[in-house]
């Protein structure tokens, strides 16, 4: 097992290091390339989110190893003002920046799992998971 690559989400150059180091880690797994992008993708809205709503944060991404396969999870945390309507940010359409609503819906379709925790006034984390096929 490989020690968790952590990166500080504090700036957009650190969204775009985060990108990068996912999408180092996918390629190293041996992820086509259609599914590095997925992950690299993720990763990017997940940063971005940390960095507009919550100022800071951190994230993490994991190798996964379960018999004989491989995997790459990433978690996002932050200490930012949480999510009051889980249900609500997750609907395609839902959008609290003026964008598109297809962040966090769209991370989900992309990935092979999703988990959200939440807590208003406390902050946030995801967790994200995909499998190499």
């Amino acid at each position: 097992m490989t020690e968790p690559i952590i990166i500080n989400i504090n700036n957009e150059f650190d969204i775009v290091l985060a990108r990068q180091k996912g999408r180092e880690v996918s390629k190293n797994l041996q992820f086509g390339g259609v599914d590095q992008a997925r992950i690299t993708t993720a990763i990017s809205e997940l940063a971005r989110n940390i960095y507009l709503y919550a100022g800071s944060g951190q994230i993490t991404i994991d190798v996964l190893e379960d018999n004989g396969r491989k995997g790459i999870q990433i978690s996002a945390a932050d200490n930012g003002p949480g999510i009051s309507d889980i249900r609500m940010v997750l609907q395609d359409g839902f959008s609290t920046s003026g964008g598109l609503g297809a962040g966090l819906p769209g991370v989900k379709r992309l990935m092979d799992s999703f988990d959200i925790d939440s807590t208003p006034g406390t902050g946030t984390k995801i967790t994200i998971t995909k499998w190499a096929r």
